[in-house]
């Protein structure tokens, strides 16, 4: 079920709080913690059923390590909680990977079938694997089960994040506000998730054509010219970049309305003026697990500039290999990782600082270009697109005849670079809403809200929406 789909916003979501509002006038907290699990629970049954048993089978496996480990916080149970997860992250993602990698190498392969990859394994592993570890080190406790499968399986960040630690989730759950449905956290709540909504269906999902067609295109041989390739990838550039906030938008929005706040997980990353920076405001939730249960551990910073930038390049390497199982996700995040050391060692050893134009210019470039092994079906693909981008093919540079309706998709394009280089962001939106001033009204942002939610709808009523492209990692 997709935030952006009718039967969601119509049906699903109006239910959900009806419950949850009789169940905390009824019950109190623990009856509306009850009607948000079981919702969370058919939210996420909704698509594939036998993927319910497979997460509740992993929760019930990491409450009982998780018990296990305060009592006796041993590396030994540590490790095997945690090589339980990856084990079950390794088998449904990536088993196919290694089969595909041995088939290459030896010519057979390893008679893995074909495994359908469960929504949201990969941030529900990552969320309880930073629980098990955050136990061992004493920065959180075990608390009773309702309130784990909640932490867990909690759906407007179930599928695709933002990866939530226990310590910020739970204690929220005895607060006052939590499900008592107060005037603020509606108002600011609808006003963000009518954001979110607006972002992926009326940028990001209009964006997509564009740049489906151009790998369309190279897929049947079709030789790409400069300026295909370039507008196929900016196209791609802006819709994951409104697909992935909307999302996040819609996710925070969500929580607002049952009263709890999910961390953030997405600022502007397109006006970075430097990689480090972009990487502190894109995916904010992933950046912050891999530096402190990866990068950390690693080593980090301790051993000499030799061993940071080496660590810093691993964890990149498996921050590529955690959003997708194929070479080119690998290639994605090598590059990233040459990024930052680069990045890095120019800062450490105080290299002339760049103007803050020409740092932007510069990471921008670099972001696209690593998106291209990003979105590629393969590396080969990608350097396909890569020769045309720098006018590496014989058609005309100028040329532009696989895009369908190219118009609309031009008017779509300027607008999201306009709204993603110069416009407030969701945060600083929310700030405005909590302290309203003589020039921010809340009135004005809400007639916003209202407005484009009527469009979004409008189009979703009319044309549909597309699967949020983070919900395949």
């Amino acid at each position: 079920m997709l935030f952006a789909s009718l039967p969601f916003l119509l049906g699903f979501l109006p239910a959900v709080l009806i419950a949850t509002y009789a169940m905390r006038r009824g019950f109190g907290p623990r009856g509306a913690l009850a009607a948000l699990t079981i919702a969370s629970l058919v939210f996420y049954g909704w698509y594939h059923p036998p993927f319910l048993a497979l997460l509740l089978g992993s929760v019930g496996a990491n409450f009982f390590l998780a018990h296990r480990i305060a009592a006796r916080p041993t590396r030994l149970l540590t490790g095997t909680g945690v090589a339980f997860n990856l084990g079950l992250l390794g088998w449904y993602k990536y088993a196919g990977f290694f089969d595909d990698i041995a088939r290459a190498v030896s010519g057979s392969g390893l008679g893995i079938p074909e495994i359908l990859l469960p929504l949201g394994i990969s941030f529900f592993t990552f969320q309880q694997i930073a629980y098990l570890v955050d136990i061992h080190q004493g920065k959180a406790k075990p608390g009773d089960a309702l309130e784990y499968l909640f932490f867990v399986s909690f759906f407007p960040q179930l599928i695709a994040g933002p990866i939530v630690h226990h310590r910020d989730m739970i204690p929220q759950l005895s607060q006052p506000r939590f499900a008592m449905f107060k005037s603020e956290d509606i108002a600011s709540g609808l006003v963000l998730f009518c954001i979110g909504l607006a972002k992926k269906v009326l940028i990001a999902d209009g964006l997509a054509p564009g740049a489906d067609a151009m790998f369309q295109a190279q897929s049947l041989g079709i030789e790409l010219s400069l300026a295909e390739a370039w507008l196929g990838m900016l196209c791609y550039t802006f819709q994951i970049y409104f697909d992935f906030s909307g999302y996040a938008d819609m996710a925070l929005g969500l929580g607002l309305l049952f009263g709890l706040k999910l961390p953030v997980n997405f600022n502007s990353p397109y006006k970075s003026t430097d990689i480090i920076e972009f990487w502190r405001r894109w995916h904010i939730t992933l950046s912050t697990f891999l530096r402190d249960y990866l990068y950390i551990p690693f080593g980090g910073s301790r051993h000499g500039p030799v061993r940071r930038y080496a660590n810093l390049w691993i964890v990149m390497l498996l921050g590529g290999l955690w959003h997708g199982a194929g070479w080119q996700f690998v290639v994605w995040g090598g590059l990233h990782g040459a990024y930052l050391t680069a990045a890095h060692f120019w800062r450490a050893n105080s290299m002339p600082k760049l103007s803050p134009k020409i740092g932007f210019a510069l990471t921008f470039a670099a972001v696209v270009i690593a998106w291209v092994f990003f979105c590629a079906e393969t590396v080969h693909q990608a350097f396909a697109v890569l020769h045309a981008m720098f006018g590496a093919t014989t058609v005309n540079y100028t040329s532009v005849v696989v895009f369908p309706e190219l118009n609309p998709l031009l008017v779509t394009l300027l607008l999201a670079m306009l709204l993603a280089f110069f416009a407030p962001n969701s945060i600083e939106i929310s700030k405005r809403l909590e302290t309203p001033s003589i020039r921010t009204s809340r009135s004005l942002w809400y007639a916003v809200g209202g407005c484009i939610a009527a469009l979004s709808l409008t189009h979703l009523y009319s044309s549909g929406s597309h699967a949020f492209i983070y919900f395949q990692f």
